[in-house]
């Protein structure tokens, strides 16, 4: 087991060097330009699928980093550039992790090339979970998927929303309810393979930051998908659907003990949405010293001025105490220690509330300049407000902290 430490290794000094030049020579130059149009930086992913960054090989060797740091040093430098162009480059991750965490050595092997593609010819994936009336509340999702036996297929029919790469992914993996009563344990994951038939784009968002990431609904009219595409397979669907019965039948603490396990499934992700965050905080920090340092009214340097060195001094340090946060809560999922203390949430909720807060004193240092489209921060500022609301909001977070000091079931 890695020990817990703060120094990068040798290896991981490099990768993130080499990082922080891609985020600094390519994606940086181009956050502007696709943060006004709106649209997928598909020649930034190319880039990066030329150099290595946009492939399963290279999320693979940081997601078994031993020392559970590679996720969150990925996700901080990438994020550093551009948040919307990042999450483009960084989304499909979502769909592949679902392959990952619940396929078979075939359906892996089978689908997640066909997820990235190769650099001349790259492709996206889409995971669809959120439903219009189910984002926190995961047990209200409707999105069936019902077996047709005498065909061998799965006929999926529902909305989901707030997709990222939702509509022009290559795969999409679909969560959808086979056994209703079961609630969340009544879920399964479906792969839809390219060119389906019944699967199509509904509206796209036109959001407040991340631009540069496509934000769609997925609509499902009678989507038939052969049985294979069940992640999993049927034969361990089966098993675990007669487990969750025989456990949902018993009365009290044991479901609730079914819930919380499926709690900490969310747990372990979130330290890297945190990362992000810390990205964006740190790029807004630099911006903002950087002019106050250079910035001169009344014959000196702003930064000379206590209500701007405070609140830089303040920024540095909630920036720094976020980093250790999700560093140490990225250690702990990596090295199988439990959360006994909801460390993952801990580690999201407070890098996503140190982005809004220091992205918007960057906006206040650079004055009327930062409230304009000529200097970044505005635009940062736009992009911290997802940290927030996506991966379970902030609010959601406090939830799973507190019922899990108290001992309280987390519904």
């Amino acid at each position: 087991m890695a020990e817990f430490t703060l120094e990068l290794n040798d290896d991981q000094q490099q990768v993130r060097d080499w990082l922080h030049g891609f985020a600094e020579d390519v994606i940086r130059p181009a956050a502007a330009e696709w943060d006004e149009r709106e649209e997928t930086p598909w020649p930034i992913i190319q880039e990066a699928a030329k150099v290595g960054i946009y492939s399963l090989d290279f999320y693979a060797q940081q997601f078994f980093d031993p020392t559970g740091l590679g996720i969150p040093m990925t996700m901080e430098e990438l994020f550093w550039g551009d948040a919307g162009i990042a999450l483009s480059i960084v989304g499909t991750g979502l769909a592949a992790v679902g392959v990952l965490a619940n396929g078979t050595e075939e359906q892996i092997g089978t689908w997640i090339p066909q997820m990235y593609g190769d650099p001349d010819d790259v492709k996206v994936a889409a995971f669809c979970s959120s439903e219009p009336d189910a984002g926190s509340d995961v047990a209200a999702m409707r999105t069936r998927a019902v077996y047709d036996r005498a065909n061998d297929e799965w006929v999926l029919n529902g909305t989901k929303t707030w997709a990222t790469n939702g509509g022009i992914a290559n795969v999409h993996v679909v969560v959808a309810v086979v056994d209703p009563e079961l609630g969340s344990k009544g879920h399964a994951s479906f792969i839809v393979p390219p060119n389906t038939p019944g699967l199509s784009q509904g509206q796209k968002f036109k959001k407040h930051g991340i631009r540069a990431s496509h934000t769609a609904e997925v609509v499902l009219d009678d989507v038939r998908v052969p049985g294979h595409c069940l992640l999993g397979g049927k034969e361990k669907l089966d098993e675990r659907l007669a487990r969750a019965r025989e456990k949902a039948a018993k009365a009290g603490k044991d479901g609730e003990r079914l819930k919380n396990a499926a709690m900490a499934t969310f747990e372990a992700s979130r330290p890297a949405v945190g990362a992000m965050a810390v990205g964006t905080a740190r790029a807004a920090y630099e911006v903002a010293l950087d002019y106050a340092k250079t910035r001169h009214q009344f014959g000196r340097p702003i930064i000379d001025n206590q209500g701007v060195a405070f609140q830089l001094a303040d920024m540095r340090t909630q920036i720094d105490a976020a980093r250790l946060l999700v560093w140490r809560a990225s250690w702990m999922a990596t090295t199988g220690k439990p959360f006994t203390s909801a460390e993952g949430s801990m580690s999201k909720l407070y890098a996503s509330e140190v982005a809004k807060k220091v992205t918007a004193q960057a906006v206040q240092i650079l004055g009327g300049n930062g409230f304009t489209r000529e200097y970044p921060v505005e635009r940062m500022h736009r992009d911290a407000a997802i940290y927030t609301i996506f991966e379970g909001t902030s609010e959601i977070q406090r939830l799973v902290i507190a019922r899990t000091l108290s001992g309280m079931p987390i519904r």
